[in-house]
């Protein structure tokens, strides 16, 4: 008796048939059938997430029946907040890994070696793995990953797409600017029988640039590299930092040759200053430019600042003594919004200027390569000194196709 066919076959026979034009058997049939086979696999790939989840929360060997509070958990080896295998962090991916697994034994017989291991952050959703690595889906526009327990990353704001290539092409509008009803838009109500208009000019340069590889490395002793501990402390707390500091600084203000292209340096962004003698507060500055942007026709979602900015506005009084944005002072761990816009605060940022705008309208971080974590045990003369080198880099670049999205704010000098 030949074996019955597999889930796999019953669904791909039924999609041959409702493909087939000619089909002439009971189609209410063959689409309660293929309801069915769609409920089954439905439950078989449910069983197999549950089982995956099991295995996560087996308890450790020779503990058969521990207490939550006694429970051990060593660094690196927890599962994520919803009890998924993959680890939550570059540093966990790394300490797990079956890279550094084979690196620690070859160090243990005395040879000279290396390790290669490359992370892209998993977002929420499925997460395949090749070899014990995660390799994560395409990247799907309007979600922000945010750590609660770290601050918010002007990445975070923009649209952010996988590259399959080192050359970034886009086209970057340069039409001139927009207010009111707009000067492309010719748009009306039109008598029938007649000639309809025709709605332009629109102007568009082709950007040709290539993705920029931000790196950098720390020296590390060999017995901290065999603590996971120490290990994910500085992988994540300095490497991993390093470099999405500098992403965002790049964000901001790369010069768009030897590094990122940088939103304050594409020419064509919206500028606001308050009048010369002007006395507005920052907090309505901001308000100002915002409306200079809705006039541009693309409504602002965020604003990036300086700390010291955000705490003038913060502090500032009314008449009464009174905060004017008591929204942080209520609830410091609220997050941190000003005339309905998301506030990033960084020091990669200059005091006195600020960025507003939709910047998942107006600009993409491409990003080719995740961070890749490199160590290495050969570097110079560090293996006489029994030292270790962790390298962390990445390589992106920003395609600032809107610039009009976009409105650099100068605040008023402040006055005595």
């Amino acid at each position: 008796m030949p074996p019955a066919p597999t889930l796999t076959e019953q669904r791909d026979e039924i999609v041959r048939l409702l493909q087939d034009d000619s089909y002439e058997g009971d189609l209410d049939e063959l689409m309660q059938r293929a309801d069915d086979i769609a409920a089954k696999i439905e439950q078989a790939n449910n069983r197999d997430s549950r089982l995956r989840a099991l295995r996560a929360a087996a308890l450790p060997a020779g503990d058969p029946d521990p207490q939550p509070q006694h429970r051990r958990t060593e660094p690196g080896q927890q599962p994520d907040d919803q009890g998924r295998e993959h680890p939550v962090s570059v540093a966990e991916a790394f300490v797990r890994s079956e890279a550094l697994r084979a690196f620690r034994e070859r160090g243990l017989r005395g040879e000279s070696s290396a390790v290669t291991y490359d992370y892209r952050d998993a977002p929420t959703g499925t997460v395949t793995t090749g070899n014990g690595v995660p390799v994560v889906p395409q990247r799907v526009p309007g979600q922000i990953p945010v750590n609660p327990d770290f601050p918010l990353l002007i990445a975070n704001l923009l649209d952010r797409q996988t590259s399959s290539g080192n050359t970034l092409e886009y086209v970057r509008d340069t039409s001139g600017p927009v207010a009111g009803t707009g000067t492309w838009n010719k748009a009306t109500v039109v008598p029938e029988g007649t000639m309809k208009p025709q709605s332009g000019p629109f102007s568009w340069d082709l950007i040709t640039t290539s993705l920029k590889t931000c790196a950098h490395w720390v020296p590390i002793t060999r017995q901290a590299a065999d603590d996971d501990g120490q290990m994910m402390g500085y992988i994540q707390g300095r490497l991993t930092y390093g470099l999405e500091y500098n992403r965002d600084r790049q964000i901001l203000n790369g010069n768009g040759t030897s590094e990122m292209q940088g939103i304050l340096t594409t020419p064509g962004i919206g500028t606001y200053r308050p009048g010369v003698g002007s006395t507005d507060a920052k907090l309505i500055t901001v308000r100002k430019a915002r409306t200079q942007a809705e006039l541009a026709l693309y409504p602002p979602d965020s604003i990036v600042m300086s700390p010291l900015d955000w705490q003038d506005i913060q502090l500032d009084e009314d008449r009464n003594g009174q905060f004017r944005v008591i929204t942080s002072v209520q609830d410091p761990g609220a997050p941190l919004r000003l005339w309905g816009l998301t506030v990033v605060t960084s020091v990669a940022m200059a005091a006195g200027t600020a960025l507003l705008g939709g910047f998942r309208t107006g600009a993409t971080l491409w990003e080719r390569q995740g961070i890749t974590i490199l160590m290495s045990d050969s570097h110079a003369d560090l293996f006489l000194a029994n030292t270790l080198v962790i390298l962390a880099e990445c390589r992106a670049n920003v395609a600032v196709h809107t610039p009009r999205a976009f409105v650099k704010i100068t605040f008023a000098a402040a006055t005595t």
